[in-house]
């Protein structure tokens, strides 16, 4: 079990609606403060604002990279990361090619990786988005081993768009990288539950929008 305050350092809260207003990010960002949370997951457009607020804080800004659907060339892919990082951002998300993926071009998958972590500074998180709901296992096992050679730091289920993260899907990608990345569960991971589950498996960050509700729940059921 873990300790009551250990939970917040798997916490990657998760902002990423198309409709999200500044005040909204502020207040999510101060929040993450309070709570310990190990990141804030927004959008490019408030990188810059985030930061501001979590300067000098113990929660890092991230931001996405092809977001949700990974079809962006590799050149808009890189730009996006040199921007995001420019602004402030010390981990960035970038969702693969899954076209690519799909038709087993391998070497434009791992071309594109490999470009997007080569544009960052070595202390910025790369995580890779792999969209499991698309893949065959096979592929899954893979594209985690290609993300991981060439360069990601994570390795990450999947947007939440084409469907949630499983426990098979983590323990999957763990098997695959473990000892040489993490593993980031994402997609309808909603309550403590499911958290649990997911850390259990072998995820060491969560993805989420509902990492608030996910700690206070976890300290009420830990301060009993």
């Amino acid at each position: 079990m873990l300790k009551s305050h250990d939970i917040s350092g798997y916490i990657d809260q998760a902002h990423l609606k198309s409709d999200a207003q500044i005040e909204t990010i502020t207040e999510m960002c101060r929040r993450a403060v309070e709570l310990s949370v190990r990141s804030v997951c927004i959008n490019p457009v408030f990188v810059r604002h985030a930061s501001k607020i979590l300067k000098g804080t113990e929660t890092s800004v991230g931001s996405v990279v092809g977001f949700p659907l990974g079809a962006n060339t590799t050149l808009v892919k890189v730009f996006e990361a040199e921007t995001a990082e420019n602004e402030g951002a010390t981990e960035i998300d970038m969702v693969m090619n899954i076209s690519a993926a799909k038709a087993a071009e391998l070497l434009y998958v791992e071309h594109e990786i490999h470009e997007v972590r080569k544009a960052l500074s070595s202390g910025t998180i790369l995580k890779v988005i792999l969209e499991c709901p698309l893949l065959s296992d096979p592929e899954k096992v893979a594209f985690a081993k290609l993300a991981v050679d060439s360069g990601a730091d994570f390795v990450k289920t999947c947007t939440g768009f084409f469907g949630d993260a499983t426990i098979k899907d983590v323990e999957l990608i763990f098997k695959v990288v473990r000892g040489k990345a993490g593993v980031k569960a994402a997609g309808g991971i909603r309550d403590l539950k499911a958290a649990l589950a997911m850390i259990e498996a072998g995820a060491s960050r969560i993805g989420t929008s509902s990492g608030f509700d996910i700690i206070e729940q976890y300290r009420r059921q830990t301060s009993k």
